[in-house]
């Protein structure tokens, strides 16, 4: 009985170790030719090339007359998406545990003020609780050796 994958593999072409196509060399020579996908987009292109203004000028007609997908697309283009404001925002400097309170109460006092955003102060209380996550680990790890340490020195 033939082996069915020595088979595809001397028709597909040659790979290397690993099993992966050589360079250069396709795994479907038989493929789509380069660029033919972009035919369609050349196409349209010259389709409303000259055509922009009088789109444009029909999209505004139809979203002013209510048409609610007109409207969506014109605000979207007038707006923009939302991208997040720079805070600016001094966070006490965090050097080891005992700042964590005094940070917290920063960014409360912050939020409070209207300085930051209460969506703001949240992602940074987010960024407070990883710091202190990591605290935690390193004060961990550094309690472990120790201990490691001293069952080391008294066996």
């Amino acid at each position: 009985m033939p082996d069915l994958d020595q088979i595809k593999q001397e028709e597909q072409g040659v790979r290397d170790g690993r099993g992966r196509f050589a360079r250069g060399r396709s795994g479907n020579p038989a493929g789509r030719p380069r660029g033919c996908r972009d035919h369609v987009n050349r196409a349209a292109r010259l389709l409303l090339a000259g055509e922009g203004e009088a789109l444009t000028r029909k999209a505004v007609e139809l979203a002013l007359a209510g048409d609610p997908t007109a409207l969506r697309l014109c605000l979207e283009r007038i707006v923009g998406p939302y991208r997040e404001r720079a805070v600016e925002f001094t966070m006490p400097p965090i050097r080891n545990a005992a700042d964590l309170a005094g940070a917290m109460a920063a960014v409360a006092d912050a939020a409070a003020q209207g300085a930051v955003t209460p969506r703001e102060a949240m992602q940074f209380g987010h960024v407070i609780e990883a710091y202190v996550r990591a605290v935690e680990a390193t004060e961990f790890e550094q309690r472990l050796r120790a201990l490691e340490a001293a069952d080391a020195a008294s066996a």
